[in-house]
């Protein structure tokens, strides 16, 4: 099996570079050509001596995957879809508004976190994305050149995948990488508190925690990582953390009639979160086969989030976006849809 040069630092290739008998600055060369001059044929590496290309594409590829197919939204959304294994594709959006190129990042293929209201998370586990699949999905694309923002918020629990999604991060904030300050990008995850300690510490990315409901016993059974990692202990995770330098936590909430959309539960949230500087997104459900909820009316989440502003948290509506195409929240699925 031939090494993936997309993903390494400039140090591993440089490493990798003396082991095949090629010069120790070859990593600096390669690590150019990937990362800022974005040329993904050995061959093109043309600094590099041609014995040492040889020797390259002898041992090593670049490990850039290309979409396979690309659906446009009416409204301008496009959703690519990547192969990244045997039988497996992963979705990634790309959202334009205004001067702003959003791309909504996949880190696993499915997921293991199993919440009942996600079409990703209900066709299970099939394996996480290395960092040359993730760095593919902003490399690849056709607005690659224009890309503003990213946010890992596309199929997969991010943090279950945390070594290769740090290392991805590490390549797009990098001087020697794509040289994104940290303020471009956000995570999004359930939760899973080990995991999200480490990336409190080492990363200044904006983070987003998906909630959708205060209630513990309720948020099991349509999130069973509740009993993992209950709400409360990430919540108080967050009142511990560094949010200086313009970091910003927000707060992710699908609302469902009836089921997390009551007074009730715009006051518990509101208690919850008490105290922290935050936004909570609303996100209008997008129904799902063998899901019995049903999307808020829109006057519900009007007044849902004017009861959340009266106490003093920042509150939004998201706008949601590329629907007809199966590339709004919660719908992705890694397959080709019609």
């Amino acid at each position: 099996m031939k090494t993936v040069l997309l993903g390494k630092t400039p140090d591993e290739l440089s490493a990798l570079a003396v082991s095949l008998g090629l010069p120790k600055y070859t990593g600096g060369q390669i690590a150019k050509w990937l990362y800022v001059r974005r040329v993904f044929s050995i061959d093109g590496m043309t600094d590099i001596s041609l014995s040492g290309r040889e020797m390259l594409k002898e041992h090593c590829e670049t490990g850039l995957i290309t979409p396979s197919d690309v659906q446009i939204s009416s409204d301008g959304t496009k959703k690519y879809l990547f192969p990244v294994g045997e039988g497996s594709s992963v979705e990634t959006v790309m959202i334009p508004e205004a001067d702003r190129r959003t791309l909504c990042v996949s880190s696993q293929s499915g997921c293991r976190m199993g919440c009942r209201f996600c079409a990703t998370g209900r066709q299970g586990y099939r394996g996480s994305l290395g960092a040359a699949s993730i760095l593919s999905q902003f490399l690849a694309v056709e607005e690659a050149d224009d890309l503003t923002n990213a946010v890992f918020m596309g199929m997969g629990e991010p943090l279950d995948n945390y070594d290769e999604v740090m290392r991805a991060i590490e390549v797009l904030t990098a001087p020697w990488g794509f040289a994104w300050s940290p303020k471009r990008i956000t995570l999004s995850t359930i939760g899973v508190l080990p995991k999200l300690r480490e990336f409190l510490l080492h990363s200044r990315c904006h983070l987003a925690i998906s909630l959708h409901n205060p209630f513990p016993e309720e948020r099991a059974a349509i999130m069973p990582v509740e009993k993992a990692y209950p709400i409360t202990e990430v919540v108080r995770l967050i009142r511990k953390a560094d949010f200086s330098g313009q970091r910003r936590v927000s707060f992710e909430y699908t609302m469902f009639e009836g089921l997390n959309d009551t007074p009730r539960h715009a006051a518990a949230l509101a208690k919850l979160l008490r105290g922290i500087e935050c936004r909570v997104n609303l996100i209008r459900f997008h129904s799902i086969p063998d899901f019995p909820g049903k999307p808020s009316p829109q006057g519900v989440m009007e007044y849902f989030r004017d009861s959340l502003s009266s106490k003093g948290i920042t509150c939004t509506i998201r706008a949601s976006r590329g629907e007809d195409i199966f590339a709004a929240c919660g719908l992705l699925a890694g397959t080709r849809t019609v």
